[in-house]
């Protein structure tokens, strides 16, 4: 296989762990504007605690790897929607000062401020990933001197939006997934009952989302007329779905929590599928499209890079395995908690 290939899919890999990792715990900071108490709050924040920086390390990792294999995408996209990510980088940062300072002092408008702050970082930060990827497969301006000329509210297009909005309706399933195998007791039952209503907003966003697609976005669809039966990928995810409310209505939520990860990535497979060999499509012209090709770095640089994967990643997946049996199961509050 190809080394360029090798790299989209890798950059891929990075970008989908980050958005299954990092997405309960954003979708768990949406979650947390329905717990009432202090308590329950805490119990929320500490139940993503051990585990929430070391999921955005897999965006940084993505990023690294974009700015290795493929510069001129990395350029091209960074510059182009400079505004979105340095609100994005913002958010980031509020979220993570919300979880660091939420408990220094003992002040219930000190929590409160803290709480809200972490919140509604993490609910506009989990719109606007999946906002960018959007306006990727819709296309931008990019012209021929692989400039991107989109103003920031160009990348507020209806098909980009309706990606973001579903986009954030799954993470928060997923974040209502993880919250519910995490907690116990009258905060399980406060989420339980909402868990429905976001449950038929992301099914019905889904389903609209790959009917706009199928209709609208021809663009999108070479690979799957040129091999059909990627055609199976949506109903395959809407399986995935259909079983998530199966185990939810059961009681057996780590399986519900399983569920949203396979859909996450599915829909990235999906995704992945339609843009190939593409990074960005130009809606000035197809052919300033930026691909694997007419942006990666050279092939020993591919090689070298490959070479270091093959040692990093291992480690960081093993990593991350024994910090999650080690901090699995209900959330408990001790003297050392947030």
């Amino acid at each position: 296989m190809e080394l360029n290939i090798i790299w989209f899919i890798l950059i891929a890999v990075l970008l989908t762990g980050y958005a299954i990792l990092d997405g309960f715990d954003l979708g768990v900071g949406f979650v947390s504007f329905f717990a009432k108490s202090d308590t329950d709050k805490r119990i929320l924040l500490n139940s993503i605690a051990p585990v929430w920086d070391g999921n955005e390390v897999w965006l940084l990792t993505g990023g690294g790897a974009l700015f290795a294999a493929f510069p001129e995408v990395y350029a091209s996209v960074f510059s182009g929607f400079y505004t979105a990510l340095i609100l994005v980088l913002a958010l980031l940062i509020f979220r993570a000062t919300a979880i660091e300072f939420r408990s220094k002092v003992e002040s219930p408008k000190w929590r409160s401020i803290f709480d809200n702050l972490f919140s509604l970082s993490s609910t506009i930060a989990a719109l606007l990933f999946p906002v960018a990827l959007g306006n990727v497969a819709y296309g931008v301006m990019l012209e021929g001197n692989k400039e991107i000329t989109n103003s920031f509210l160009s990348l507020l297009n209806p098909y980009s939006l309706i990606v973001g909005l579903t986009g954030l309706s799954l993470i928060i399933l997923h974040g209502f997934n993880y919250a519910l195998y995490r907690t116990e007791g009258e905060l399980y039952k406060l989420l339980n009952g909402k868990y429905n209503l976001f449950y038929y907003i992301y099914l019905v966003l889904f389903l609209i989302l790959n009917i706009v697609t199928l209709f609208t976005q021809k663009h999108l669809l070479k690979n799957y007329n040129d091999y059909p039966v990627f055609y199976l990928l949506p109903i395959i995810n809407l399986i995935f779905i259909l079983l998530m409310m199966k185990y939810h209505k059961s009681g057996l939520n780590f399986r519900a929590f399983m569920m949203s990860a396979v859909s996450i990535l599915l829909n990235m497979i999906t995704f992945a599928i339609g843009m190939f060999p593409n990074f960005v499509n130009s809606l000035i012209n197809p052919e300033y499209n930026l691909n694997i090709y007419n942006s990666a770095s050279s092939q020993k640089t591919l090689g070298i890079m490959l070479i270091i994967a093959l040692i990093g990643m291992p480690l960081v997946i093993a990593y991350t395995t024994v910090i999650y049996r080690v901090f699995r199961g209900k959330t408990k509050l001790d003297e050392h908690s947030y």
